[in-house]
């Protein structure tokens, strides 16, 4: 068995597309643009580059993108401060922390000054909670594009065991959520796990989110299961990827899987704000 490939990088072409057509329709209609604002604190050079990427994306399907850069040292008052100030910013639809910040921030106080209802980024308490009990909030973005990635290859996960490696709040966590949402049985999987092989030997799905490379070995993998490998450091993932592939149904690539959906749900939930504070249908 050779798995098929759960393409991110088409997958959130059709999507960007969709998302310039819309937009564009907007603008026209209403004379306004939807606004992602980026708080990026430091230096740190992966961060910077997934900020360009954010910023390029942005441009091309027509959103307005706001970058504010704070200085390695910044507290995490400075921080705090700048983020309810786009909270409190009328032309403002979505607002997004680079994580990770500079160890002296609390990240978890910068994240909770976002307005709930411009958190497209889904890292709230108030976001959580909308993916646990399945409000009107919005999704994590790496998970909410790995669910639309999933869709968009009919795969369902209801009725499936899925097995989550990782429980970071921006990742690990809101991904088990929303497969619980679509009736599948949850593991979260982690550090401490000392059964790791054999709890993904019985998964379905498996969901490699801690930020190891190679931590999951291909032959872990059960025939016929699904892998999403959310993993990445030197263009390698979580997930032993050529052993892998020979077992697995599907599994995604490292790059060109898991990345390209995470900005396509960002910027497809930054519309969503929009029209929402807008009151567009």
């Amino acid at each position: 068995m050779t798995a098929r490939t759960l393409d991110g990088r088409a997958t959130a072409k059709t999507i960007m597309e969709s998302l310039h057509q819309e937009i564009g329709h907007i603008r026209t209609s209403t004379g306004k643009t939807p606004t992602l604002a980026t708080v990026i604190v430091g230096d740190d050079p992966a961060s910077h580059t997934y900020v360009r990427m954010k910023v390029n994306r942005s441009h091309q399907v027509g959103i307005e993108p706001r970058l504010i850069q704070l200085p390695k040292d910044s507290t995490t008052e400075r921080v705090v401060e700048e983020v309810s100030a786009l909270s409190e910013d009328p032309e403002v639809d979505g607002i997004l922390v680079q994580h990770p910040a500079p160890p002296q921030v609390d990240e978890e106080k910068a994240f909770e000054a976002i307005d709930p209802r411009k958190d497209v980024d889904g890292v709230t308490s108030s976001s959580l909670a909308s993916m646990a009990f399945g409000g009107e909030g919005f999704r994590s973005a790496t998970p909410g594009g790995i669910m639309r990635l999933l869709e968009s290859y009919d795969i369902s996960v209801a009725g499936k065991d899925v097995v989550v490696i990782g429980r970071s709040r921006i990742l690990g966590i809101p991904m088990g959520l929303l497969m619980l949402a679509e009736n599948a049985t949850v593991t979260y999987c982690h550090s401490k796990t000392s059964d790791l092989a054999q709890k993904v030997a019985a998964a379905d799905v498996v969901v490699a989110a801690a930020g190891r490379p190679e931590l999951v070995r291909g032959d872990w993998i059960a025939p016929g299961a699904v892998v999403v490998d959310a993993g990445y450091a030197d263009n390698t993932g979580d997930v032993e990827y050529a052993p892998a592939a020979e077992r697995a149904s599907w599994i995604t690539p490292v790059p060109g899987g898991v990345g390209p959906m995470t900005i396509a749900c960002l910027l497809e939930q930054t519309l969503l704000a929009h029209k929402r504070r807008n009151h567009l249908p």
